[in-house]
């Protein structure tokens, strides 16, 4: 758990001390705050979206897909979420303590759905970019879409494979011949920012560059008012884009910092493990290891509120939402009886 030692009583140790416990309050307060007011609403928002496309396949489109697709990554966070903010690397009085091999497990589903964001994010892009530039290709149709999709979940979980191996064996006996040279965390967060971000990153910054060129140009697709996209597509997707990676980049880039210069204060002074964190005020460079904990844990946190914004705003600036949850909502009141204004629309096709 999060605890502060001091290991003399000078005034330093006793300044060093205070930070500790000041950083561990704040955190402790966040992680509780999250639970009770964003976790619910990701919760609820995701498995709406999810539900609501769901039960209407026929009118999905491309971005419907790939938001589908960041809702499932959000419900996995949200599983993820109470387990480690109520744990002892979040709180001062964790509700639970877990052993190295629940540690691994959501360290697992956290890397995964990380992956599956970023990558579901850049493809849209890309996407939105085909779908623009060849709009009748079906190039990135809701089918190749949906198979696109599956690909990221299994590539997601490859990805963080090589990753994982380090972190196992950053966590087992020293003992074992195989782990003895991987016991190296640093790799890990070097192969996850350089596949996490770096990669996806660079894809949404290509793809952004193309579209803007392009609504530049006037084509004689452009002109052809069915081939168009609808205008909020896009609003819709630079908000994601933007929100993605502004809760992102604070998480990816305390990786970028252990990666180069190592934690501060990480030799000697405390460690950070399945216990949590022991800081020792005094002993040299505590209050820098404190300070760096707290950020990478605040950066988690962030991580974690993508799980709530992506849907929000997608309840917000998509306009079939709410037709298509009121739909669903009058199938659920119906039961398996068809509506009267479902009849009515199938007396007339048929007719």
């Amino acid at each position: 758990m999060w605890r502060c030692v001091a290991h003399n009583e000078s005034d330093g140790g006793a300044v060093d001390l205070q930070y500790c416990q000041d950083f561990g309050l704040i955190l402790s307060a966040c992680s509780v705050l999250y639970l009770l007011l964003f976790f619910p609403v990701g919760l609820c928002y995701n498995g709406l979206l999810v539900a609501v496309n769901l039960s209407d396949k026929a009118s999905m489109t491309m971005p419907d897909v790939y938001f589908v697709n960041m809702a499932v990554a959000g419900l996995v966070l949200n599983l993820v979420a109470p387990v480690e903010l109520l744990g002892p690397r979040f709180t001062r009085w964790p509700a639970w303590d877990y052993n190295n091999e629940v540690y691994i497990t959501l360290l697992i589903l956290f890397n995964v759905s990380s992956l599956v964001v970023m990558y579901s994010t850049a493809l849209l892009s890309l996407d939105y970019y085909i779908e623009r530039a060849l709009p009748r290709t079906y190039m990135s149709s809701v089918y190749n879409t949906r198979h696109v999709c599956g690909f990221i979940w299994g590539g997601a979980v490859l990805t963080s494979f090589s990753s994982l191996l380090f972190y196992v064996c950053n966590h087992v006996s020293a003992k074992v011949v195989e782990c003895s040279k991987m016991r190296n965390k640093e790799a890990a967060d070097a192969i996850m920012m350089l596949i996490g971000y770096a990669v996806p990153a660079g894809a949404v910054l290509y793809a952004l560059v193309l579209i803007l060129r392009i609504r530049k140009e006037s084509t004689p697709l452009d002109r052809d008012a069915a081939s168009r996209l609808d205008p909020s597509v896009h609003r819709l997707l630079l908000a994601s884009v933007c929100a993605q990676f502004a809760l992102w980049t604070p998480y990816y880039g305390t990786l970028l910092l252990n990666t180069v210069v190592g934690a501060p204060g990480g030799g000697g002074v405390g460690g950070v493990g399945v216990g949590g964190v022991g800081i020792g005020a005094g002993a040299g460079g505590g209050r820098g290891f404190a300070a760096y904990y707290f950020l990478r844990c605040m950066a988690e946190l962030l991580a974690f509120s993508s799980s709530f914004a992506m849907p929000l705003m997608y309840r917000q600036m998509n306009k079939n939402f709410s037709r298509k949850l009121r739909r669903l909502l009058g199938r659920l009141h119906c039961g398996e009886r068809a509506c009267a204004h479902e009849r009515s629309a199938v007396q007339q096709v048929v007719t």
